[in-house]
C-alpha cells in the first residue's frame, strides 16, 4: 500500500507531528510555497510539465503514477510546482485568441472574450468543480477504515486541471481548423463532426477525472465517476437525432458575451 495523507503519517514515536513538521505540512504553508513559486520562473520545471501534458493524451495513468512518487518523496499529493498551471494558462490564452480570429472578432472583443474564458470558464468553474469534488470525495468516497485520511483540495484542483487540458486542446484548438469550413455549416456532417469532438473532449474529462480519484488508495467506489459517460452518450445521440450543433451554440454564446 502506497503512503497517503494522514494525520498520523509522520511521528516522533508518540504519534504526533513535531511543531516544525506540522507547520511545514499545513495547507496554508503548501499554498504559500506554491504561490511564491509563481514569481520564480527559473524554479519551475516546464520540461516536466510538458511531459505531463503529452501523457495526459497518450497515457494519463503515467501522470498519476508521478503523483504517487510525489506523495512518497514530498508527503503531498498535489503539485508543488505551478509550471503546469502556467503552461495551461498560455494554452488557454493562445487558443482563445484563435477563437476570436476564427469568429472574426475585433481586438477589444477578443480581449473581453479572453477575460471571460480565463477568469470565469477556467478559474471560476475550476474552483467550483474542485471544491465540489473535494467535498464529495471526502464525504462519501473515503473508506470507513481510513477516516483519518483526506483528499487534499489542491489535489482535487490538479485533477480538474489535468482533465481540463485535453478538453481545452480538442475544443479550443483542434476544433478551430474545422469551424468555418465544416462544423458551423447547416449540413449533417457539420454537427456530426462538431458534436463528436465534444463527445471525445468531455469523455476525456470524465476519464481523466476518474483516474485521478481512483489513484488514491484510501477512496472507494470511484467507478461511480464514470457513470456520466452513459448520460454523455445519450445526449450525443439525441443531439444527432435533433440536429443540435453544440459548437454553433458555443460560438453564438461567445459572440453574445462580448457584445
Amino acid at each position: 500500500m502506497l503512503p497517503t495523507t494522514s494525520v498520523n503519517s509522520r511521528s516522533q514515536g508518540n504519534g504526533a507531528l513535531s511543531p516544525r513538521d506540522a507547520a511545514r505540512h499545513t495547507a496554508g504553508a503548501k499554498r504559500y510555497k506554491y504561490l511564491r513559486r509563481l514569481f520564480h520562473f527559473r524554479q519551475m520545471d516546464f520540461e516536466f510539465a510538458l511531459w505531463q501534458m503529452l501523457y495526459l493524451f497518450t497515457s494519463p495513468q503515467r501522470v498519476y503514477r508521478n503523483f504517487h512518487y510525489r506523495k512518497q518523496t514530498k508527503d503531498q499529493w498535489a503539485r508543488d510546482d505551478p509550471a503546469f498551471l502556467v503552461l495551461l494558462s498560455i494554452w488557454l490564452c493562445v487558443s482563445t485568441v484563435g477563437f476570436g480570429f476564427v469568429l472574426d472578432m475585433g481586438f477589444f472583443e477578443t480581449i473581453k472574450l479572453l477575460l471571460w474564458v480565463v477568469f470565469i470558464d477556467c478559474v471560476g468553474v475550476g474552483l467550483l468543480i474542485a471544491t465540489l469534488m473535494w467535498f464529495i470525495s471526502n464525504k462519501y468516497l473515503v473508506k470507513q477504515q481510513h477516516r483519518d485520511y483526506d483528499v487534499e483540495w489542491g489535489y482535487a484542483f490538479d485533477v480538474h486541471l489535468n482533465a481540463f487540458y485535453p478538453l481545452l486542446v480538442i475544443l479550443h484548438f483542434i476544433q478551430l481548423f474545422f469551424i468555418n469550413y465544416v462544423i458551423i455549416s447547416d449540413s449533417v456532417i457539420g454537427y456530426f463532426v462538431g458534436n463528436t469532438l465534444w463527445l471525445i473532449a468531455i469523455g476525456y474529462y470524465i476519464y481523466v477525472t476518474f483516474l485521478g480519484y481512483s489513484a488514491l488508495p484510501f477512496l472507494k467506489n470511484t467507478a461511480i465517476l464514470l457513470y456520466p459517460f452513459a448520460l454523455l452518450i445519450l445526449l450525443y445521440l439525441i443531439s444527432l437525432a435533433c440536429g443540435w450543433n453544440f459548437t454553433k451554440m458555443l460560438c453564438s454564446f461567445y459572440k453574445y458575451r462580448v457584445k
